[in-house]
């Protein structure tokens, strides 16, 4: 069967692309030119990826639709119009990963922030134990000929999320974001709770949340954290420039002892709610001890790089939560180095409402630097704000563009921990930085 991607290039679409072209279909599609990193493995996959045009849609094909795409796309209308004569089918990109969640043991990962760590860190696991596919969005997807397990990133906005009805899941924290589509934290809250009850076997949730401990979960769970009122918790946490410790209690029983080479209260988290999901899949301690050891990490989480004496660390933090652990996690590792945040935003709606906690959380390091909204960048109706407004809540914000200047400017001010936040392409910026050092 030949599938063909409207948005190939998009983190989702590309693992999906991934998955279904290890599966051996014939696979093919179209996005813009400009260069992304998530289309490194469509390209080792020798994946066609054509310019947008409506001649590429044929009959016969089946077609997945990215979600950020509608019909002034001219490859949806006309694969639009051609479903309406029986010609093509057509899905959108979360309805038909619903469909392939149906075909394996899954595991679906949801929660504001953490989910592509948790993700990528839960199929390593598991791939020692059986073989296992995943869905990661950073880009990648991989699905073995006898895959068993799939864990699979399940993202919320819109509630699209909804679409996948898994075995197991992991809920890694709710704090409410896409204000663009959610009207408050009820609404948000209500989305979680509407897919934690269609999970079919268990769920494990991240119990020293509020928001989650707000959910009503009829289906078999557990809780996973720090506090004592958890099922699976973490004590006697140490952490350092080598990364961290710390023992498991199960129901108040010694579970085993972790030492892993990551830092940070997010990667703790995330390690911990992988564990309470092995205990609830019935897995030793051995093997999430192992697994977890060797978890090499996942594209633009936490990357570091190092040259020259300077530390350069790519990570997809886009939300002010998220940028307040990864400063703290970089000066955990990093106590006595220099550290500089350069921050790019992605919606207008996310800074506006979170502007203050932006701007709060960014003056935690040393020096910040604000890159401009991409071109384009989601604009809501009635949000009428630049950068500049944020950079002007903050303590000490500079606004640069991300050009050859603002890089050599930013070089000049090394040797330092040159930290890049956001969704968007600022690594693009990192690698301008570190040629000049």
């Amino acid at each position: 069967m030949e599938y063909y991607f409207i948005g190939i290039k998009g983190s989702g679409m590309a693992s999906l692309a991934t998955i279904v072209f290890d599966r051996h279909e014939q696979v093919s599609g179209s996005d813009i030119d400009k260069y992304i990193f998530t289309q490194k493995p469509l390209e080792e996959r020798h994946i066609p990826i054509y310019h947008f045009d409506e001649n590429n849609i044929k009959e016969g094909m089946t077609i997945i639709i990215g979600n950020a795409f509608n019909e002034s796309n001219p490859e949806v209308k006309k694969a639009m119009e051609l479903a309406k004569q029986g010609k093509v089918q057509v899905y959108w990109y979360h309805d038909f990963l619903g469909q392939l969640v149906e075909e394996y043991t899954s595991i679906s990962v949801a929660g504001t922030h953490g989910k592509t760590t948790t993700t990528g860190m839960i199929s390593h696991v598991m791939a020692e134990v059986a073989p296992t596919g995943f869905l990661i969005g950073d880009g990648t997807g991989d699905m073995p000929d006898d895959g068993e397990y799939f864990v699979l990133e399940s993202c919320e906005y819109q509630r699209h999320f909804l679409a996948y009805k898994p075995q197991y899941a992991i809920i890694t924290n709710i704090e409410l974001d896409h204000v663009d589509y959610y009207k408050d934290m009820e609404d948000y809250r209500d989305a979680f709770e509407t897919f934690a009850n269609q999970v079919k076997k268990g769920i494990v949730l991240f119990g020293d949340d509020e928001e989650v401990r707000r959910l009503h979960v009829k289906t078999k769970h557990l809780y996973y954290g720090l506090q004592d009122d958890n099922d699976v918790q973490a004590v006697h946490v140490i952490q350092n420039e080598e990364g961290m410790s710390f023992d498991v209690l199960y129901k108040k029983a010694y579970f085993g002892s972790f030492k892993l080479p990551f830092v940070g209260k997010p990667l703790l988290w995330n390690s911990l709610g992988v564990i309470a999901l092995g205990i609830m899949e019935g897995l030793q301690p051995a093997v999430l001890q192992e697994g977890l050891a060797s978890f090499p990490g996942v594209k633009r989480r936490f990357t570091i790089e190092e040259k020259n004496g300077n530390v350069y660390i790519d990570d997809y933090a886009h939300h002010p939560t998220a940028v307040k652990y990864m400063i703290e996690a970089a000066r955990i590792k990093y106590p006595d180095k220099k550290i500089i945040a350069i921050f790019k935003p992605d919606r207008y709606s996310r800074i506006y409402y979170f502007m203050d906690r932006f701007a709060q959380e960014l003056d935690q390091a040393d020096e910040t630097y604000l890159c401009h909204f991409p071109e384009n960048a989601a604009k809501e109706p009635g949000i009428n704000i630049t950068i500049q407004d944020l950079a002007d809540r903050c303590a000490h914000a500079q606004v640069i563009q991300e050009d050859e200047t603002a890089a050599k400017f930013l070089a000049d001010r090394g040797p330092a921990v040159y930290l890049f936040m956001s969704s968007k392409d600022i690594y693009k910026l990192k690698n301008i930085v570190k040629s000049f050092q």
